[in-house]
């Protein structure tokens, strides 16, 4: 029992690591504008990069994972990460203009994020076998990622009141601590078949998608559109705060942390609650969805910061209600000798939502307040869509 405690703690640590290292720069992005005279959507590339570098290693990752071991690939990624964070750093420190080489650290830590926090969906079906113990433990890394996004704009805020850079520099000491984690407390079991050659692979896959292929694009889609919105609005609102009610800092931060607690918050109680029975897990994802399309909708007609944040919150808590259904419908529904396969083309669309969404609103906000999450509450209404219409419960 104690080894699985410590087992879950090392897989949590790992999207609370790489959370960090992407969401802990949002609050930052408008000091780096300013600092380094940039335009927001030249800011924005701070975020996309690292995405846009991942997305098409994720399914490469993937694969390796199934063949080689968990981690034999996770390992070598986290290093990566951190070496790119040092690099950005640096470069911040001694360049009179960083802007170019913070761009390409950021690539290398998105690849090397495309072979850490995507894996630990399927390590974690690996480890725990119960499917109530699957569950739960999903919950749990769920919940850590979305931790990790309630505490980065706080901690990113505080480093930047240091040094704008500072938050690259901690990305190598948060990547290390998981390294060690990883090596001390994650026993791998042994493999009970051999894994399938390339080919062989790939021809499962397509067999798997054929069958599959109508609710598990429908979940990837989802993904994509949850980290779409959430980056886009997160994004879009630490510069309203900055701009509108001239709110910075570690205050802004605080801010920001509001309606991630909420997110936070159901992600864990969805986590803690929901099994493996595929109706409840449709309904759940439809309904987060659809209270976050809803909330969307309202937020546009309204510029008070209080109702904002409330409404948010509200909204982002359909987020939290929504992911660990995602997750579970994925790896309690997929072979597990393909699940590493699978669900790394899941997590790819989730990195393409987060690489898309900060452009995509930082272009919005030039516009209008209501334009922004008006096209939020598109987005979110589509994968309502999507869920009710192609998420079947009958097998």
């Amino acid at each position: 029992m104690k080894q699985k405690i410590l087992a879950l703690a090392a897989l949590a640590a790992v999207p609370l690591v790489m959370t960090l290292g992407n969401s802990m720069l949002i609050p930052v992005i408008p000091i780096i504008e300013r600092t380094l005279n940039l335009t927001p959507v030249q800011a924005s590339l701070i975020i996309t990069v690292y995405s846009i570098a991942a997305v098409p290693l994720i399914p490469i990752a993937g694969f390796m994972s199934d063949r080689f071991g968990r981690k034999v690939v996770i390992i070598p990624s986290l290093m990566l990460a951190g070496l790119g964070g040092l690099i950005a750093g640096l470069a911040s420190l001694f360049l009179s203009n960083p802007y170019r080489v913070i761009l390409a650290a950021r690539i290398m830590q998105g690849i090397g994020a495309a072979g850490a926090f995507p894996l630990t969906l399927p390590l974690t079906r690996d480890i725990f076998h119960d499917e109530a113990e699957v569950s739960h433990a999903l919950g749990v890394i769920e919940t850590s990622n979305t931790f990790g996004k309630v505490i980065s704009p706080i901690l990113g805020a505080y480093l930047a009141a240091l040094s704008w850079y500072a938050p690259f520099a901690a990305i190598p000491l948060l990547a290390a601590a998981s390294i060690l984690a990883i090596i001390f407390w994650i026993k791998t079991p042994q493999q009970e078949q051999k894994v399938s050659e390339f080919q062989q692979s790939i021809s499962q896959l397509k067999t798997i998608l054929l069958s599959e292929g109508r609710w598990l694009v429908t979940v990837y889609l989802t993904g994509c559109i949850i980290m779409l919105v959430l980056f886009g609005i997160q994004f879009y609102v630490s510069e309203y705060l900055e701009q509108n009610y001239h709110i910075l800092g570690t205050r802004k931060g605080l801010v920001l942390a509001i309606p991630l607690a909420g997110l936070c918050t159901a992600s864990y109680i969805a986590g803690r609650l929901l099994g493996d029975s595929k109706p409840l897990l449709k309904w759940t994802a439809f309904s987060g969805m659809a209270v976050l399309a809803l909330s969307s909708g309202v937020i546009s007609f309204s510029r008070s910061l209080v109702l904002l944040i409330f409404i948010l919150t509200l909204g982002f808590s359909g987020i939290g209600a929504a992911l660990p259904s995602l997750d579970a419908l994925i790896t309690e529904n997929i072979a597990k000798e393909q699940n590493g396969t699978v669900t790394s083309f899941y997590n790819s669309m989730r990195f393409v939502g987060v690489a898309v969404g900060p452009p995509i609103f930082a272009w919005l906000m030039r516009f209008s307040h209501q334009l922004v999450f008006w096209t939020a509450a598109g987005f979110s209404l589509i994968a309502v869509i999507l869920i009710g219409k192609f998420i079947k419960t009958d097998g």
